[in-house]
């Protein structure tokens, strides 16, 4: 859970089984950019995509993001490194991206 899977074949004809891992990243500020991410996850891997999530209506950034890592030792270090770190003076919370639930109506009492 948590990633997907890419067959991809190497400069040399091998192919080579890759697990992506995405993370959660919370509590960022306003402010905090893509490119500010990209940046600072990237001390930790290759970093495959960055999604900041903003909000439909007015476009603003809602305050956290999903980070692609290209292995799962990356997101780990990743969590390791940056979890309770300062940036833009917020603490920010990284881990592991759960599975989004499937929206509906819900059946719970």
């Amino acid at each position: 859970m948590g990633g997907g899977c890419i067959l991809s074949a190497g400069n040399t004809g091998e192919s080579s089984f890759k697990m992506e891992a995405k993370i959660y990243v919370g509590n960022l500020a306003k402010s905090t950019s893509q490119e500010d991410l990209n940046t600072l996850f990237a001390q930790a891997g290759q970093v495959v995509s960055v999604d900041v999530i903003k909000d439909r209506n007015s476009g603003e950034p809602k305050g956290f993001a999903f980070i692609t890592m290209s292995a799962q030792s990356e997101a780990d270090k990743a969590i390791s490194l940056f979890n309770a770190y300062s940036l833009g003076d917020q603490e920010i919370k990284v881990n592991m991206a759960k599975p989004r639930e499937q929206r509906g109506f819900d059946t719970r009492n």
